[in-house]
């Protein structure tokens, strides 16, 4: 192949890289960073030396160990076609780890969001235990979608039922990750009115005050470690308190308190995930475009090269012409008298007198002209074998009378 030909191809793959590389940046890399539609995701979350109201045994019970067990499942159908919106349910069961079959709570909401900037969305059946008249806004489970910034972010609080800042607070290692930590402060707030009422005793009242109506009030403290990069939590730890309260204020028993925090060894299943959920972040968004602008520099300059350069290849030989016009070889020459020889001035073939190529009756020529006659008129003919010996007789020719053996012939 020729060097400008070689250039021209290598100049157009070197365009088809260039070209590639703002397609990966800005419409590959918008399919790809995003919130999965299908998560599924199991996060265990533990609190020793906590308390909590045993309603079992109607007792409050210190210094236990309280254990929460996270799932998140994304429902693929419930965006209606909408793949702009990913939904997902969490339910989180917390409970003793001495009576694991004894639920003390039990959470349960679902949340739609941008699958881009991870925004809360009103939409596809979200809502909190069951209430879809909550109105959701700010963040839920995830933070921007890589692209989390050393700033504030409204994040909606499931307990409660309403928004609170995460307040940025530094930067701190998680299992070698360097993460933001966020933090945020869910002031006490009254979540439910109990159906019952409970007994003055157990609120800490006087006995003959008799059965009181009480409501259930929760304050918490939040804190996430997310990855940055990603904006994962990969880390997370909930100080909660509740308890229930005459309306009064007189009347008071704490419900649960624990401290919540992720398992180390969920944190580094959660490390590993935001790793490889940044290396295709970083795929598309930073080493894919790079990695074709600098190939497609390359094939361009090298295009260039060979397409300047002249070609030295010798030019094809051309196929000889025979003397009648024709291509090809002429081929060996052929003998005097033969059809096809060249023909003498005047018309007639040119050859040589026999007198002057052989001696008549000579053994070269009778091997020219096996069939000529000799000169008494016979045809020349192959030498009978002598008997008893098989050699060929000696035949004498007539010109000079003297003998030739001719050489045998295997029969």
């Amino acid at each position: 192949m020729r060097r400008p030909v070689v250039g021209l191809i290598l100049i157009g793959l070197g365009a088809f890289f260039l070209a590639l590389a703002p397609l990966v940046r800005f419409y590959v890399a918008d399919q790809v960073v995003q919130a999965p539609l299908n998560r599924y995701q199991v996060t265990r979350l533990e609190s020793p030396n906590s308390t909590y109201f045993d309603q079992s045994d109607l007792k409050l019970k210190n210094g236990v160990t309280l254990r929460a067990n996270n799932t998140i499942r994304g429902d693929v159908r419930a965006n209606g076609g909408n793949n702009k919106i990913a939904v997902w349910d969490s339910t989180t069961d917390i409970y003793d780890q001495a009576k694991p079959d004894t639920p003390v709570q039990i959470q349960k909401f679902r949340i739609a969001f941008d699958r881009r900037t991870g925004v809360l969305v009103n939409c596809c059946g979200a809502n909190v235990e069951g209430d879809s008249t909550v109105r959701m806004s700010g963040y839920g489970l995830l933070f921007p979608i890589g692209n989390v910034q050393k700033r504030d972010y409204p994040f909606f609080d499931m307990t409660t039922k309403q928004q609170a800042p995460m307040q940025y607070g530094g930067v701190e290692r998680v299992h070698g990750l360097a993460t933001y930590r966020f933090t945020q402060h869910i002031p006490l707030t009254k979540t439910a009115s109990l159906d019952t009422k409970m007994p003055a005793s157990m609120l800490g009242l006087p006995a003959d005050k008799g059965n009181q109506k009480a409501d259930r009030y929760t304050e918490a403290y939040n804190t996430m470690w997310v990855d940055p990069r990603t904006g994962i939590p990969v880390k997370q730890r909930e100080n909660i308190r509740s308890w229930v309260q005459t309306p009064d204020g007189k009347g008071k028993m704490i419900v649960a308190q624990a401290d919540l925090i992720t398992l180390d060894k969920d944190q580094r299943g959660l490390v590993s995930m935001a790793d490889k959920t940044a290396l295709q972040i970083d795929l598309v968004r930073s080493y894919v475009p790079a990695g074709a602008v600098f190939v497609g520099l390359v094939l361009l300059l090298a295009g260039g090269l060979l397409g300047l350069m002249r070609d030295r290849t010798p030019p094809p030989i051309e196929a000889p012409r025979r003397p009648d016009g024709k291509f090809g070889d002429a081929g060996p020459p052929k003998p005097p008298g033969a059809p096809g020889a060249a023909a003498a001035p005047g018309g007639t073939a040119a050859a040589a007198p026999a007198s002057a190529a052989a001696p008549p009756g000579s053994f070269a020529a009778r091997a020219a002209a096996p069939d000529a006659p000799d000169a008494s008129g016979a045809q020349g003919a192959a030498p009978a074998p002598s008997k008893g010996t098989g050699r060929p007789q000696a035949r004498r020719a007539p010109s000079d009378g003297r003998q030739r053996r001719l050489p045998s012939r295997r029969r």
